[in-house]
């Protein structure tokens, strides 16, 4: 299957990274609806006091409102870049869309917990195909290398802005009123699909293939097991018979699934790409990127807002920082790519991340903002400007007909990963309750699960570290092998 990059054929003639009006207006749009599907993640956090207060709802309901959509968001996502590539990019693409608009203004207003969880698990179901699918639009219009590594930053950027702005969205929509972070992805969501109808090329299904639909149901059921027996572990115990025996069947419908895979003769995902060594690294650095700062900024929001007694909006002004560098990473990280390569930015960058959780680990019952939570904010914030290089290296040297897959298995790697390790967080911090509810008191409870969040960005850290360091000790070997097999051909006879 051939890439339809004719849009930016003629621009790329003469400057790879020069684009027509109609290719920067697409990029765009895929771009803004990135930016909402991050948005729904973190913004729906600030409202949840107000929505338990005005619905009566318990703590373990209003939980659901976030696993809902993780639910839908992770345990999909590799259907969601599979039926693309399939399917046509375009098609799902604007129906996946044309559903998140309805769920959203759907959720506004309703008054039940139980309908509001299912608009939220079908917004997740709608970005599980949203997501990989403009990933996939994007890296079969833009020809790789600068063109594409340009591209691709921008649209990352924004995908890890609006993580890390939603909770700047959220404390200002919540002053108006809960509804409102409901309602505000609504006209965003319509305009973006007006503009895709006109801007997102046609492009055709493939040629060959079919669709696995055991394959499909068995890692469907696999990946929602394994998020809802995560997600509901801490509250019914690790060690008990339901997570035991949840865990024992994910794995069960997990074998199933590959030896499906390995004998059906168009699979959901050929198991091939996952020996692919630029996806596998790539994925492993997204998960300790978003599951660490997910961790930190979860118990961030508790401590400070409900602690503390911070307002939502006094929360999200302290944390603007973060969003503000991630912003500007889009002017520089395309440029960072070009001159260094993936490998060495996210190495660098997960260890600056890790620095700013260890300095985050200063954390008092009256945290001075410019010589506490500032430093460690810019760090944490740095962190993020490797995001682009991590898309990159995943989607590098991957066939345009399987864009759709390598880009769903690095999201899945990603949203999975992210409640595992928060699922885990949660777990860690729950064990610590008890009756003192003062600052000092809260504030023990919290920090072996910020020491955890430390310790996944380490770990990611060490990763990128090891795996780009003994490639270059391997080429090094390689050139003096071939050194040595030179010499005595150049060597003077007699």
């Amino acid at each position: 299957m051939t890439s339809p990059a004719t849009l930016s054929a003629a621009a790329e003639a003469t400057d790879p990274t020069k684009w027509s009006a109609r290719l920067w207006g697409m990029l765009i749009t895929l771009c803004i609806v990135l930016f909402l599907d991050g948005l729904d993640v973190s913004m729906i956090g600030v409202a949840l006091p107000s929505i338990g207060a005005e619905l009566d709802l318990s703590t373990s309901t209003l939980q659901w409102l976030v696993s809902g959509y993780v639910l839908g968001y992770g345990g999909l996502l590799l259907l969601g870049g599979r039926t693309a590539d399939l399917l046509g990019r375009r098609n799902v693409f604007l129906i996946a869309l044309a559903v998140f608009a309805i769920a959203s203004l759907a959720g506004a207003f309703v008054s039940d917990g139980t309908l509001l969880i299912i608009t939220r698990f079908i917004k997740g179901l709608a970005a599980a195909f949203t997501a990989p699918t403009g990933l996939s639009i994007i890296t079969t219009n833009f020809r790789e290398g600068p063109a594409r590594n340009k591209a691709l930053s921008i649209y990352t950027v924004f995908g890890a802005g609006g993580y890390s702005m939603g909770l700047l969205f959220g404390g200002l929509m919540t002053g108006l009123g809960w509804r409102w972070t409901f309602l505000l992805p609504v006209p965003v969501a319509v305009a973006a699909l007006v503009a895709a109808w006109y801007l997102v090329p046609k492009d055709k299904p493939a040629e060959e293939g079919g669709h696995d639909i055991l394959g499909a149901v068995l890692s469907t059921g696999a990946m929602l097991l394994l998020v809802y027996t995560v997600v509901t572990a801490p509250e019914v115990g690790w060690a008990s018979a339901r997570t035991l025996g949840s865990f024992v069947i994910a794995a069960a419908l997990f074998a199933g699934f590959i030896a499906v895979e390995k004998r059906v003769k168009y699979p959901l995902i050929r198991l091939g790409i996952l020996k692919k060594a630029s996806l596998v690294r790539a994925s492993l650095a997204i998960i300790a990127v978003a599951g660490s700062y997910f961790s930190w900024q979860f118990i961030t929001t508790m401590y400070l807002q409900e602690t503390l007694g911070w307002s939502p909006l006094k929360l999200a002004l302290a944390l603007l920082p973060v969003g503000l560098l991630v912003v500007s990473s889009a002017f520089v990280s395309d440029k960072l790519v070009d001159r260094f390569g993936t490998g060495p930015i996210i190495a660098v960058t997960l260890v600056v991340m890790a620095l700013g959780y260890l300095a985050y680990l200063r954390l008092d019952i009256a945290p001075n903002y410019l010589t506490m939570l500032l430093p460690a904010l810019v760090l944490i914030g740095i962190g993020w400007v490797g995001f682009p290089a991590i898309n990159i290296q995943a989607t590098s040297g991957i066939e345009d007909d399987e864009q759709g897959l390598a880009a769903g298995v690095l999201q899945t790697a990603m949203q999975v990963g992210a409640a595992i390790i928060l699922a885990v967080t949660t777990a860690i911090i729950t064990s610590g309750v008890h009756t003192d509810r003062s600052p000092a008191a809260m504030l023990d409870t919290y920090r072996p699960g910020l020491q955890f969040a430390a310790g996944v960005a380490i770990v990611g850290a060490l990763v990128a570290l090891t795996v780009y360091l003994p490639k270059r000790r391997k080429t090094a070997a390689r050139q003096d092998s071939a050194a040595a097999e030179l010499k005595p051909a150049l060597e003077p006879v007699g």
